[in-house]
């Protein structure tokens, strides 16, 4: 590709300079012609001017004597012609002239005509013919015969210089263009490159390379960046797809074995047992539990593959209403428990998310919170605007309860998908449900994070990008 690419460069400079050069080398040979023309017009006018005196004396001596040594000097035959034509006199013998139509025409008493261009190639000599006029009568007519070996000489020369420069501007050119077309290329070869091995790193489930060009035009440089964001996010959209089946099928292979060993009991080990008549009850009450807990696990691994899915289109969110909302759905769980919910922080804050997304944020931090809070404890949803960043604000909402919480070194991991506390697992749950709020917290550009605050208990803190509340940015600054 780089190859064709200089040869077409090359081309062109080939092109612009024949057509720069061709029309220099037939101006030259032009002007040339016209200035040996003009030359030899001034001294054919000269001698045709001396030649009316010796006509009309019938005495040609002198003027042949001043022909000859006009010939003798600049080596350009003179000859002195009536009409026939018959050559009176002349500073050489000649067996013929070169163009009798131009004599004619003098002879007849026109003036000697521009001369056609005289090219290196052509090697016949410039003949200029003017009449000898006496009293108004064409007594005859100068003739003059020049060589043009000299004007072709000069013309080769001319040409050359013209060749050669062309051939130095083009190998100029060349090494000119060169290292542009390296440049311009690199961004190419290295997407060339990336784009052979995308497809067996991504399905291997290697990271792929970024191409990270930062040299060449700045549209290959976009689109280097560009290709780089499309391959980060195929790769991820292939993890999370790879992660999703294994944590699904690990998680589903065992509930269906506690399922399976469940129905052999019902199907007939169970009836002899210890039991009696009530143990296919039992197992068979034990069978729906394990899949009630398979259809909860079926339902937040599909949550969470929404979540982890493609941005969809983001609309404008009131916090104070989201809030609301899920108050009204998790009030009756939180008065069983004997925990009471309270909102605090700034009103009339907004943000941008998909539609559901700000539900599966809060839906499962107030299930969590209610699930782990003692009976007459609160759990406080808080609603801040963070602007330490003016031209890029945020939202911060925190759900703060004040069950155990968990140690330090476990927050990090609390957000994996299935991971629950050694100090929990007696607590009915999947594993999923702070996964699925980052994840849609993730889709709002916005993150999730636990902190341990002082006095015990859990806070989780989402931030979210700050959108203009309903009365603009104004109300937002003047509500802090």
């Amino acid at each position: 590709m780089r190859r064709r690419l200089l040869v077409t460069v090359m081309v062109l400079v080939a092109t612009v300079l024949v057509g720069l050069g061709v029309p220099l080398a037939v101006t030259g040979a032009r002007a040339a012609t016209q200035r040996l023309f003009q030359d030899r017009l001034i001294d054919t006018v000269r001698f045709a001017s001396l030649a009316q005196r010796p006509l009309v004396e019938n005495d040609l001596s002198s003027f042949t004597q001043d022909i000859r040594r006009y010939d003798e000097v600049h080596d350009i035959t003179v000859a002195l012609v009536v009409r026939g034509p018959i050559v009176l006199t002349g500073s050489r013998p000649l067996d013929g002239l070169p163009d009798p139509d131009r004599v004619g025409a003098a002879l007849a008493g026109r003036r000697s005509e521009p001369y056609p261009t005289v090219w290196p190639w052509q090697s016949d000599p410039m003949l200029l013919a003017e009449p000898v006029v006496v009293d108004g009568d064409v007594r005859g007519a100068v003739v003059t015969v020049s060589p043009t070996g000299a004007t072709r000489e000069n013309l080769l020369v001319e040409w050359l210089v013209v060749l050669v420069g062309a051939v130095i501007a083009l190998g100029l050119a060349a090494l000119g263009a060169l290292p542009v077309v390296r440049w311009i290329m690199r961004p190419v070869q290295r997407l060339d490159t990336a784009m052979v091995q995308v497809a067996s790193a991504a399905l291997s489930g290697r990271p792929v390379e970024p191409v990270g060009e930062i040299v060449g035009p700045p549209e290959l440089r976009r689109l280097t960046r560009t290709f780089d964001q499309m391959t980060a996010e195929v790769s991820r959209v292939l993890a999370t797809q790879r992660a999703f089946v294994a944590d699904a099928s690990h998680q589903l292979r065992n509930f269906l074995q506690a399922l399976r060993s469940r129905m052999v009991n019902l199907a007939g080990g169970g009836v002899g047992g210890p039991g009696g008549m009530n143990a296919p009850g039992e197992e068979y009450g034990a069978a729906m539990e394990e899949l009630d807990r398979l259809e909860r696990v079926l339902f937040e691994l599909l949550e969470l593959a929404k979540a982890e899915g493609s941005p969809t289109d983001l609309h404008l969110v009131d916090l104070d209403a989201a809030v609301a909302k899920s108050f009204e759905t998790w009030q009756v769980l939180a008065e069983d428990g004997g925990v009471r919910l309270c909102k605090e922080g700034i009103t009339g804050l907004s943000t941008y998310a998909p539609a559901g997304a700000m539900d599966n944020v809060l839906d499962p931090l107030l299930d969590n919170a209610i699930k782990f809070s003692p009976a007459g404890t609160e759990i406080t949803v808080r609603i801040d605007l963070d602007q330490r960043l003016v031209d890029d604000p945020y939202v911060v909402l925190t759900v703060c309860d004040h069950g155990p919480g968990m140690p330090a070194n476990e927050l990090e991991r609390a957000t994996d998908r299935f991971w629950r506390s050694p100090n929990q697992h007696n607590v009915d749950g999947t594993g999923l449900g702070l996964a699925i709020a980052q994840a849609h917290a993730r889709r709002c550009a916005g993150d999730l994070q636990l902190e341990l605050p002082e006095g015990g208990g859990l806070r989780v803190v989402v931030r979210l990008p700050a959108a203009a509340s309903p009365n603009g940015d104004t109300a937002m600054l003047e509500a802090l």
